[in-house]
């Protein structure tokens, strides 16, 4: 992302309110061609609606948004192997509180916050 989108995605992001405490637990398994992902459950409806607020504001500040579906999910490997797959399946973590959510930009194996919320005010 350029450094002035930068700038201005942190000031369209800032008119968005917190979306307060949630809960999340990581389950189950899928892929996107070779990139295998474990799921998110528990207050997901909550963080697609945050996510709602959070596109109305980029689109408010002339950012294109994209038309995919809401699926939340933390990548595990971008390289396809069925014994994780395996793994993953039936898998169902623990719940864990939710205190903040970050934008990060990543190029080369660093990541850099962009933009922090708390989820509290």
């Amino acid at each position: 992302m350029p450094d002035g989108d930068t700038v201005l995605v942190s000031r369209a992001l800032a008119t968005v309110p917190p979306p307060g405490p949630m809960s999340l637990r990581l389950a189950g398994t899928g892929r996107f061609g070779p990139v295998i992902w474990t799921g998110l459950r528990g207050d997901v409806e909550a963080l697609g609606a945050f996510r709602e607020d959070v596109r109305g504001a980029l689109e408010g500040a002339g950012f294109p948004i994209d038309e995919r579906p809401f699926r939340p999910h933390l990548t595990i490997t971008y390289r396809y192997d069925r014994s994780i797959a395996t793994v993953l399946a039936d898998y169902a973590g623990p719940p864990w509180p939710v205190e903040k959510l970050a934008l990060v930009h990543s190029a080369d194996g660093d990541y850099l916050p962009v933009w922090e919320r708390p989820l509290s005010p």
